[in-house]
């Protein structure tokens, strides 16, 4: 365990931060750019997965796992998300043969 922590203390701190940005930020375009459903889903995993990253790399530079029991969370949250998501995608193909956000229009009474 202490060699895992020293390997991710051996790269500054503002590095994990540019990066987790930068992930982050190509998350959000694609949640906002994006009209299927499918590559909406996988952005909001990529936010997701980046800020898992970047609670890691600060739980680690303040050696408390408080961070990584975080992270855990999240991941359940996107377990649970992966399964509603894919639900409701299955319903929308299913009704209206595209998985296109506009198709969900077409959903209304």
């Amino acid at each position: 365990m202490d060699n895992l922590i020293q390997n991710i203390q051996g790269i500054p701190l503002n590095h994990y931060l540019i990066f987790c940005s930068v992930i982050f930020a190509i998350g959000v375009i694609g949640v906002l750019i994006r009209r299927n459903v499918i590559i909406i889903m996988m952005s909001i995993e990529l936010m997701l997965n980046s800020v898992n990253l970047l609670l890691a790399a600060f739980s680690a530079y303040r050696g408390d796992a408080s961070g990584q029991v975080f992270v855990f969370f999240i991941m359940a949250l996107a377990a649970a998300e992966v399964a509603v998501g894919l639900a409701i995608v299955i319903m929308v193909y299913r009704n209206t043969k595209s998985v296109d956000i506009e198709s969900l229009s077409k959903l209304r009474w």
